[in-house]
C-alpha cells in the first residue's frame, strides 16, 4: 500500500467525504453490513477491520453491539475515525478501538487477541502483494473465525472505461489489472478464484461470494447524478444493489466482490 498517499489529509478528506458521503459510498456499506450480519455471529462478537478507515464499515457494526477493533496505518484516515466517532452514541463509542498499525504488522498490534470476524475492504487493491495481508488476516480470524474480503474485481476491469465512452482503454482492460480509481489513485484487481485458493492455503475455507456495486456503478460512469438527499431513492437503491449483490448472473458483473471465508477448527 501507498502509505505516504493516505497520510494526505486532503486525499483522506476526498476519500470519506466524497467517496462514502455519495450515494455508491451509502450503497456499499449497506450491502456490506446485510452480508455480514448474516454471516457474523450474534453481537457481542469481535470484529477486527484491517484497513479500517475512517470506521464506515465497522462503526454500523459497533452500533450494532459488535466489539469492534480499527487497525489502520494512516494517522489522516484515524483523525476522521476518531471525529466521526464523536457523533457516536457512548455505548457504542465504549466498544470501538484505534490502533495505528500497517495491515502486514495486524497480528502483532492486535497481541493475543483473536477475532470471531476479519474484515479486510477496499485494501487489497492498494498493495502490489497482497499474500502477506490475507496471511495475517487468516491467522487474526480465531477457529472459526469469518474472514470478509471486498476488493476490486479482474473480471470487470472494461466497465468502468466502457461507461465513460473511453473505447480503447476498454478494449486494453480486458487483459488488464491495474488502472486509476476514481480518487486518481493506481489500484490493482483480484479475482474471486485467486482468492478462494490464497485463503484455502491459509486454513479458511470459502463460505460465500457476493457482488459490489453494479447499477450505481453504471450510472454514475454514464454521467448519471444521484441524490444523496433523496432517503426514498437511496433506500430504493439499496435494496436493488443487496439483491444484485446475491443473484447470478449480477454479481458476477460487479466492479467489486465481496468474499466471505471461515477458518478451520484447527488452531
Amino acid at each position: 500500500m501507498n502509505d505516504a498517499s493516505w497520510a494526505d489529509r486532503d486525499l483522506a478528506d476526498r476519500f470519506v467525504d466524497g467517496a462514502y458521503g455519495s450515494v455508491k459510498g451509502y450503497v456499499r456499506t449497506y450491502v456490506l453490513h446485510q452480508h455480514l450480519l448474516h454471516h457474523l455471529p450474534q453481537p457481542p462478537a469481535r470484529v477486527l477491520d484491517v484497513g479500517g478507515g475512517a470506521g464506515h464499515q465497522s462503526f454500523p457494526l459497533a452500533s450494532a453491539g459488535f466489539d469492534v477493533t480499527i487497525v489502520e496505518p494512516s494517522s489522516a484516515m484515524l483523525d476522521r475515525a476518531r471525529e466521526r466517532l464523536r457523533m457516536m452514541s457512548d455505548d457504542a463509542r465504549t466498544r470501538v478501538t484505534l490502533i495505528q498499525a500497517a495491515g502486514e504488522d495486524a497480528v502483532d498490534a492486535v497481541g493475543d487477541n483473536r477475532f470471531d470476524g476479519v474484515l479486510c475492504h477496499g485494501v487489497l487493491g492498494y498493495l502490489d502483494d497482497p499474500e502477506p495481508v490475507i496471511a495475517t488476516l487468516c491467522r487474526c480470524a480465531q477457529p472459526g473465525g469469518l474472514v470478509s474480503i471486498m476488493t476490486s474485481n479482474a473480471h470487470a476491469t472494461a466497465v468502468r472505461p466502457a461507461m465513460e465512452r473511453r473505447w480503447v482503454d476498454a478494449l486494453a482492460a480486458f487483459d488488464e489489472r491495474v488502472q486509476d480509481n476514481p480518487l486518481g489513485v493506481q489500484t490493482r484487481s483480484d479475482t474471486p478464484e485467486e482468492l478462494t485458493t490464497t485463503l484455502s492455503a491459509h486454513g479458511v475455507a470459502t463460505e460465500a461470494l457476493y457482488g459490489t456495486w453494479l447499477f450505481v456503478d453504471w450510472l454514475e460512469f454514464a454521467g448519471a447524478a444521484l441524490d444523496i438527499s433523496d432517503p426514498a431513492e437511496v433506500d430504493a437503491i439499496a435494496r436493488v444493489e443487496a439483491e444484485a449483490s446475491r443473484r447470478d448472473p449480477y454479481r458476477q458483473m460487479s466492479r467489486a466482490f465481496h468474499l466471505l471465508g471461515r477458518r478451520g477448527d484447527a488452531d
